[in-house]
């Protein structure tokens, strides 16, 4: 979820749209997300009972701050100072909620041995910015969160501001680590003969660049997709970590990056991100919608499983269009992880697109839904979550969580909390830098 990432919705465009255009497609946010973030093989004859489908909660409806005046939109920017930055508003002037700020406080904390030692990829900060307001988070009181942030941070407005946040969630499936009746689709770790080459090695050009792929032969091909492994190409290649009961359940779990394995017994056993065979990922949800197969109340992810449980053939057919697998392993501490390697926090932490947010930078969301509306840490990462103000929020875990990310489509405006001074720094000329 670490990079994890992300489990969204329909509209997330983790399901949605998102097909990786890289090389290797970014890894799942925590799930790792990327997102935030193992399979659906052999059919089953019966299932155990799962967790019901629960409806998309239906959000409540809120008005978002406008954006502040900005330079026309530069189409095609890689980079936050590509996409230009204006001064946002004084952050004790924004609508920040008591708990909401005391989340991100904790999150934040969490993010500070990682802020200081990291190079922040969208170039808007140094390690150093961070040292004193980590300094100050150590023992700050969590019911006067607000404050921290209004006296250490100013807010950037990153392009035209204009936001958009979907959701994603620690899914918790029917498994068991041994394999029992009705628990026979494998959750594979990593295989022996997956390789990974790092294409800069052989050419400057292609700098971080990498593929994936097996030898045969004398040669280096891609990897098996998606309907290969489940048909049995990683017998005697790849150690089966546990043991799911639902294939579409298991499916998703993959897009997610990480989740939990619940065992009839009540066993719970945490599975996350190990690697991925380093195909495209494709986005389901947006071949179905494009063939017509989803009607009217039908494109939240909980329209998307109910969809595929009702038409088992075709949507067996329609998940090994998204050629991208990914393999896990067995977390034992706190989780799930985010693309810093930290764990991630239900209702406070965010996937991002680093070359526009810092990782383990806040941010405050104002947005047309109540519950997007607040302090946000950017945590993570996901292959889906690209470009500027592109959030994808994190809500924990269990069938609560599940139902608020499975609806999650919320448009508004985003600002950037920097630590202050930054925006006068990022304007000094090279000179004026230098100088003591």
């Amino acid at each position: 979820m670490g990079d994890m990432r992300s489990w969204g919705i329909f509209a997330l465009a983790g399901l949605l749209g998102a097909c990786s255009s890289g090389v290797v497609p970014p890894e799942p946010g925590a799930r790792p997300a990327p997102s935030r973030p193992a399979p659906e093989r052999p059919v089953i004859a019966t299932l155990p009972e799962t967790p019901p489908n629960l409806p998309a909660r239906q959000p409540v409806a809120a008005v978002p701050l406008p954006a502040l005046p900005a330079a026309p939109a530069i189409a095609g920017a890689t980079s936050a100072a590509m996409a230009g930055l204006v001064a946002g508003p004084p952050i004790e002037t924004l609508p920040i909620a008591a708990q909401g700020a005391a989340r991100a406080l904790a999150a934040f904390k969490v993010s500070c041995p990682g802020l200081v030692r990291r190079t922040d990829g969208s170039g808007l900060t140094r390690g150093g910015d961070w040292a004193d307001s980590c300094t100050a988070a150590a023992n700050w009181p969590a019911d006067d969160a607000a404050q921290f942030f209004a006296q250490w941070f100013e807010t950037v407005q990153v392009g035209d501001g204009t936001a958009f946040a979907t959701g994603y969630y620690e899914p918790e499936i029917a498994g068991t680590r041994e394999r029992r009746a009705g628990y026979a689709v494998p959750v594979y770790g990593v295989p022996d003969n997956l390789i990974e080459v790092d294409l800069g090695l052989f050419s400057d050009a292609l700098k971080g660049k990498r593929i994936r792929g097996r030898v045969e032969g004398r040669r280096f091909v891609p990897y098996y997709d998606r309907a290969e492994i489940e048909q049995g190409a990683l017998e005697g290649h790849a150690p089966v970590v546990a043991w799911a009961a639902d294939p579409i359940e298991m499916f998703f779990l993959q897009v997610q990056g990480s989740g939990r394995l619940k065992g009839p017994d009540g066993q719970v056993v945490r599975i996350g991100y190990a690697g991925q065979n380093g195909r495209d990922y494709t986005g389901i949800g947006k071949l179905m919608k494009d063939r017509g197969l989803l009607g009217p109340g039908q494109t939240s992810m909980q329209g998307i499983v109910a969809w595929l449980r009702a038409n088992p053939d075709q949507g067996r057919a329609i998940m090994r269009e998204n050629k991208s697998f990914v393999f896990f392993k067995e977390l034992n501490g706190p989780g799930p992880l985010g693309a810093m390697g930290y764990p991630v926090a239900g209702w406070a932490s965010a996937a991002v697109d680093p070359k526009f947010i810092p990782l383990g930078a806040p941010l405050f969301l104002s947005m047309d839904r109540a519950d997007a509306t607040g302090l946000w840490v950017a945590q993570d990462t996901g292959g889906a979550i690209k470009g500027p103000n592109r959030v994808d929020t994190f809500w924990g875990a269990g069938e609560d969580a599940r139902a608020i990310a499975g609806g999650m489509s919320a448009r508004g405006t985003a600002w950037l909390l920097l630590p202050r001074g930054t925006l006068a720094r990022l304007r000094q000329t090279p000179a004026e830098q230098s100088q003591p």
